[in-house]
C-alpha cells in the first residue's frame, strides 16, 4: 500500500520514531507501525494530524495522483495572484479614502462607505485584469 509506504519514508525523512510521530498523532507506536505495514490505514481525522506531522497534504501522503492536475489548471502563482487582488482592492481603497478626505464633505460614516466602495472597486478591478491575462494566456496555446 502506497500509503504505508509513504508514511515510512516521510517518517524517516523527517527523523521521527515510530513512538514520536505515534505522539503527535495520539496513537500508539503499534498503530504507526499497522500503517506502515499497510495491515490497517489511518481514519480521516488521523491523516489529518498526520498531514500535519509529516509536513505532507493528505493528496501527497496517500498518493492522489490528481494534484498535479490541479496545480496545472490553477497555476503554482495562486499565492501571488492573491497578493495581487489584495494589492488592487488596498490601492483603489486608498484612493477613494484619499479622495473623500480632500473633499472635505463627506461625514465619517460616508467616507467609509466611499473607502468600501473603492475596495470593491479594486476588486472588481483586478478580476477583470486576471480574466484578461488569463485569456491572453489561453489564446497563446
Amino acid at each position: 500500500m502506497e500509503l504505508g509506504k509513504n508514511i515510512s519514508t516521510l517518517r524517516k525523512e523527517k527523523g521521527l520514531s515510530q513512538e514520536k510521530l505515534a505522539e503527535k498523532v495520539n496513537v500508539t507506536r503499534q498503530t504507526i507501525s499497522n500503517w506502515e505495514l499497510g495491515e490497517t490505514s489511518p481514519n480521516p481525522e488521523q491523516l489529518k494530524l498526520l498531514s500535519g506531522a509529516l509536513g505532507r497534504s493528505i493528496d501527497e501522503l496517500v498518493g492522489n495522483d490528481n494534484v498535479p492536475v490541479l496545480k496545472e489548471e490553477c497555476g503554482d502563482n495562486t499565492k501571488a495572484m492573491w497578493k495581487i487582488y489584495i494589492g488592487f482592492v488596498v490601492l483603489c481603497g486608498t484612493i477613494a479614502g484619499i479622495w473623500s478626505f480632500s473633499a472635505n464633505r463627506f461625514r465619517h460614516d460616508e467616507m467609509r462607505l466611499i473607502v468600501g466602495a473603492g475596495m470593491v472597486a479594486g476588486l472588481c478591478l483586478a478580476v477583470v485584469c486576471h480574466n484578461i491575462l488569463k485569456y491572453l494566456k489561453d489564446s497563446d496555446k
